[in-house]
């Protein structure tokens, strides 16, 4: 009864993982569609937190209550607050550059940024495993991004969407120390309740007239990050972290489909041959960990 049990939590995380990453694969359209229709980028970041702010505090009325998210940590709230905000920026401003699928390849190098952070910053003992793991995929970012004359998209977009994934490597090492007496939903909460107060500011100076489509898909960004947020949250509460973030994979998948069907761009060659390198390094990386008994996964988790 107990493995059955614990076979029926393992697919279930499974499937809330996947529901994620289709959520913030439709972000990342929506993303585009509506810089394609005049939305700023200040814009766009105040209605995908305004978005997951309503979500995560829909779902905290609904369940525990907002005593349940009181907290004696506000520095470490706010920290994790400037530094997601700044992630956000640079991963959107590269999703708004490059092809769906070259932004989304890029994002997987997180875990890498993670791991030499960790060493170098926190000291933490990394084997042979993850450090031949890291040389491996940044050697499939150069694959992929063809440095030079030749590269076949903005090397500025590539850039800022390195710049977003060392951020966000730096949100999981916080994330790590205030995950230690903060539940996860108190740490979302936190994030999109005190990002609302720059980000209106942002979009007071950024805020233009827009059509209907353009208003929709503004507040489909908020409700499609909203809700993957709290899918990816509780995908890890029912799995390991060696389960479920491979899943994570899957949004290449997505932005392949999504970026051929709704623009007509399929991945490069490159992408193709490069791909595949940063996926498997990622996925060592994440091996490790789990074998480790630690926890390192994509921002957008709480982002």
């Amino acid at each position: 009864m107990g493995a059955e049990l614990n076979g029926e939590r393992t697919l279930l995380a499974i499937g809330l993982r996947l529901v994620s990453v289709a959520c913030f694969a439709l972000m990342n359209l929506g993303i585009k569609l509506a810089e394609g229709r005049g939305a700023a980028l200040g814009e766009i970041l105040f209605f995908r937190q305004l978005g997951a702010a309503a979500v995560v505090t829909g779902v905290i009325l609904a369940g525990p209550g907002l005593r349940s998210v009181a907290t004696e940590r506000f520095p470490a709230h706010a920290a994790r607050c400037a530094v997601g905000l700044t992630s956000m920026a640079f991963t959107f401003s590269a999703v708004m550059l490059l092809p769906l699928a070259e932004a989304t390849i890029i994002g997987f190098t997180v875990p890498i940024f993670a791991t030499v952070l960790g060493a170098l910053v926190l000291g933490e003992p990394t084997g042979r495993w993850r450090w031949g793991a890291v040389l491996a995929g940044f050697a499939g970012v150069m694959v992929v991004l063809q440095p030079g004359p030749e590269s076949h998209f903005p090397l500025v977009g590539a850039v800022l969407g390195l710049v977003a994934a060392a951020l966000t490597a730096v949100i999981t090492i916080l994330l790590r120390q205030i995950g230690r007496t903060e539940a996860a939903l108190t740490t979302v909460f936190w994030f999109s309740v005190l990002s609302l107060g720059p980000l209106a500011i942002a979009y007071a100076f950024a805020a233009r007239p827009h059509d209907a489509a353009a208003w929709a898909m503004l507040a489909g960004i908020g409700v499609a990050g909203g809700l993957g947020q709290i899918a990816m949250t509780n995908s890890l509460k029912l799995a390991p972290v060696g389960v479920v973030v491979p899943m994570d994979y899957s949004s290449l998948l997505w932005a392949t489909v999504l970026g051929w069907a709704m623009f007509g761009v399929l991945p490069a060659t490159a992408t193709w041959a490069g791909a595949p390198i940063i996926v498997a390094a990622g996925l060592v990386i994440v091996w490790r960990e789990g074998r480790r008994g630690r926890v390192t996964t994509r921002a957008v988790d709480d982002a």
